[in-house]
């Protein structure tokens, strides 16, 4: 007859006795509060969490390739992130009034919409919106001067308004937190300087952000707006410098930019079929003509391929 060993059971039986401790004497041990004290948690089945299916952009023909003179684009799908097109997306450029993406941002960062802001220069260089020192308006009315008819006295009222310097440095750093890390910026209309810089991946960034604020995409999608000051002195009329507002069907606005030095800037928002583009046009001889041209090379290339 077989004896029982006891040793041959001692260890399982340890084992045992300290899982029960473990579940059921109190302590501090946040496995024990987890397990013991949320048993509930526990005993319900898991819920079926549907998943979205994720429509991916891709270009049909890789030998079809749009004729454009712009020397940065990045052309973008929006849900996804997913660039269908791109050349030099990384160059260092001049970004001229695309500039004033991240100028808006900022403002809506700092102020309020209807915050009164005292104008405190006048400003006449380049495009303005004739704003005159001492003029009393509204963030909101500024943020339309800025981006409707690329104002760079709005753009210089913003920022003065919060302290010039300080205005850039937010500038800077909102550029940062977006991962805009070929840009940089010296002045909040982008008027050219040493060292103001960004890239047409860059401002697809600031593009996107742009958009997730109802406000500013439906300030960069107005086409002709009259607005006054505070005191009804002044009234502006300020017209969109996108032509292609109004003429191409899905083209729902965002920035303009020229200088000498950028040549032709165009950042656009485009909706075609229930989906959403970006198409960033930098250093072009024809940024309008150069959007045709994406709009149309998008409509006959681009297509889609969905992961459930």
């Amino acid at each position: 007859m077989k004896t029982l060993n006891l040793n041959s059971i001692k260890f399982p039986a340890l084992i045992f006795l300290y899982t029960l401790l473990f579940l059921f004497y109190p302590g501090d041990s946040w496995l024990f509060h987890t397990f013991a004290y949320n048993r509930e948690l526990f005993d319900k089945p898991l819920e079926y969490i549907p998943v979205r299916p994720v429509h991916v952009a891709y270009p049909k023909y890789s030998s079809y390739v749009p004729f454009l003179t712009a020397e940065g684009v990045y052309i973008v799908d929006l849900d996804t992130f997913s660039p269908v097109f791109e050349r030099n997306a990384h160059e260092h450029l001049y970004p001229a009034s695309t500039t004033k993406i991240l100028t808006a941002l900022v403002a809506m960062d700092v102020f309020k919409t209807d915050d009164i802001i005292t104008v405190k220069r006048d400003f006449q260089d380049g495009q303005v919106m004739g704003l005159f020192q001492g003029e009393r308006i509204t963030v909101e009315t500024l943020l339309y001067g800025a981006l409707v008819h690329s104002g760079n006295d709005a753009a210089y009222a913003l920022a003065d308004a919060y302290g010039y310097d300080k205005f850039i440095d937010l500038m800077n750093k909102k550029a940062s937190e977006l991962k805009m890390s070929d840009s940089h910026f010296k002045n909040p209309a982008g008027l050219d300087e040493d060292g103001q810089l960004s890239s047409p991946f860059d401002l697809a960034l600031a593009g996107r952000e742009l958009l997730k604020n109802k406000l500013l995409k439906k300030i960069v999608s107005t086409k002709e707006i009259i607005l006054s000051d505070v005191d009804y002195k002044k009234f502006h009329t300020l017209s969109n410098v996108n032509k292609l507002l109004g003429e191409i069907q899905g083209i729902g606005g965002l920035k303009t930019g020229y200088t000498e030095n950028a040549g032709e800037n165009l950042v656009s928002f485009y909706r075609k079929d229930g989906h959403q583009l970006l198409i960033v046009i930098m250093k072009s001889q024809d940024r309008f003509n150069d959007t045709r041209t994406a709009v149309k090379w998008i409509d006959e290339n681009v297509s889609y391929f969905t992961l459930h």
